[in-house]
């Protein structure tokens, strides 16, 4: 398994290839994840093996990106699949990549605890400070890509809803990213809050 090489590989292409128009799932998305995944691999005693089957998927899991934006996920996977054998992973180890793959997939239901420790590191953003930025780049994203338009009081309301259904899995993002998280949420449900209330909306 040539971790340096695919990682490599998978970084040029998304720098080369990334449609403009991806404002959140871009490449420093990638190598945030990257970096929350390594982060989270240390805190929760992660082996050698497994720790380089992590990156490899965090590295993969939106790869997708470059062909299609809806499902991407599936289209990540088998880009990992076609790609990896030709870095040395076994075939045992491009199912467990591209399994972590599919697990990003919302709503998260991972199984296991690599799997727990990849679906926190994709969304570590929604607890440190730095949420905000994240979140209207994903508003932007969508507009930007026909998903949806939102005014900031729609927005504000899926992200009340997001963050109030969403949970952390492994005692460390819990541990590292849950309070802030809830700060988030408050600050965001009062704002919605005062927004509907001047338009004459319900509360």
């Amino acid at each position: 398994m040539n971790l340096d090489a695919a990682s490599e590989y998978i970084l040029h292409r998304l720098r080369g290839e990334l449609n403009a128009s991806l404002t959140y799932h871009c490449v420093e998305h990638t190598l945030d994840v990257l970096e929350a995944t390594r982060r989270l691999a240390d805190s929760e005693n992660i082996g050698e093996h497994s720790r380089a089957i992590l990156e490899t998927a965090a590295l993969y899991h939106d790869a997708g990106m470059i062909m299609q934006y809806r499902d991407h996920e599936t289209a990540s996977a088998l880009l990992a699949r076609e790609m990896l054998p030709g870095f040395g992973y076994t075939p045992a180890e491009v199912e467990a990549v591209t399994g972590l793959i599919m697990v990003t997939k919302l709503p998260q239901r991972p199984y296991n605890h690599l799997e727990q420790i990849l679906c926190d590191a994709d969304l570590d953003y929604l607890g440190r400070e730095d949420f905000y930025v994240h979140s209207f780049s994903l508003q932007l994203e969508w507009r930007m890509n026909n998903v949806t338009t939102t005014t900031l009081a729609e927005w504000l309301g899926i992200q009340v809803s997001f963050l109030s259904e969403h949970r952390y899995f492994t005692h460390s993002a819990i541990a590292q990213r849950n309070e802030t998280k809830l700060r988030h949420l408050g600050e965001i449900h009062d704002l919605w809050q005062k927004i509907r209330t001047n338009a004459g909306q319900p509360s």
